[in-house]
């Protein structure tokens, strides 16, 4: 009975990620052809990624939903797809075609377009898959917007959205981006909502007297305010420890393409 239930768990689908991708083809219904080196790939014609991503989907069929890439960082692949974008417009890219690429982009660093980044953590080391994602994605939606149809290519993945870039230098600076977000509009915040409670209870436990403990028995008294106090200003100083990585976060790799020289793109 165990190996006749196993056989028909095995027969139906190998696993929950198994189902996330091998199975999936039984409940789409539509799919379109998509072109990279190694040829044609059948995408869900639902889907506005490309062959790439549909590699990296088939290959890297491990993780699941909870291993998917971040949202802070595909948010930050379209910000820095934008900002790509306008600015390869002042080094030849068509107006037509840069345009649309930062409206795509803008739509991806809202969040707008989470459901076509499917991809886990796990891939190349440089996220090479991630990066194409955001090419593929964008690149798609610009053809959209510019009334053409997915997979047509009027706007290439590479050649216009990844113009001037390598995943060498687009990966790590998203890593900043993200990061520098967070910090600001979350984590900061937070540590100074944790501060300011911290302050407002050594001030109401001003009058509690206790007693101090040293070497695991008890020692001279004091107040719990006085120990609150010492709980307060640690955070501060973790608050000003962190402000002070941000200068240094702020500096990005964008520019210096596949190995830091800023090969094929404008100098400077």
């Amino acid at each position: 009975m165990a190996l006749l239930t196993a056989s028909r768990r095995i027969s139906s689908c190998a696993s929950a990620t198994t189902l996330r991708y091998a199975c999936f083809r039984s409940f789409s219904t539509a799919f379109r052809e998509e072109r990279d080196t190694f040829g044609p790939i059948q995408v869900p014609s639902d889907k506005l990624w490309g062959a790439q991503t549909q590699r990296s989907l088939q290959n890297f069929d491990i993780g699941g939903e909870r291993e998917q890439m971040p949202e802070p960082i595909i948010r930050a692949f379209g910000v820095l797809k934008k900002c790509a974008a306008k600015v390869n417009i002042d080094y030849g890219l068509d107006p037509t075609i840069g345009k649309a690429i930062m409206q795509a982009a803008q739509e991806v660093s809202e969040g707008k377009l989470n459901d076509h980044f499917p991809l886990v953590i796990w891939q190349t080391g440089s996220g090479t898959q991630s990066n194409m994602n955001a090419n593929e994605v964008i690149a798609n939606r610009a053809s959209e917007i510019l009334g053409h149809k997915r997979g047509e290519k009027l706007v290439h993945p590479n050649d216009h959205v990844n113009r001037s870039q390598s995943s060498n230098d687009t990966f790590p600076t998203v890593m900043h981006i993200a990061s520098a977000v967070e910090i600001n509009s979350s984590f900061i915040p937070k540590l100074k909502q944790l501060h300011s409670s911290l302050d407002s209870k050594s001030l109401e436990f001003k009058d509690i007297i206790k007693i101090g403990r040293t070497h695991t028995q008890d020692a001279t008294p004091l107040t719990l305010g006085q120990e609150f106090s010492g709980y307060s200003t640690q955070v501060k100083y973790g608050i000003d420890r962190v402000m002070c990585t941000l200068p240094r976060m702020y500096q990005l790799a964008q520019g210096g393409t596949a190995v830091g020289t800023g090969l094929n793109t404008k100098k400077g």
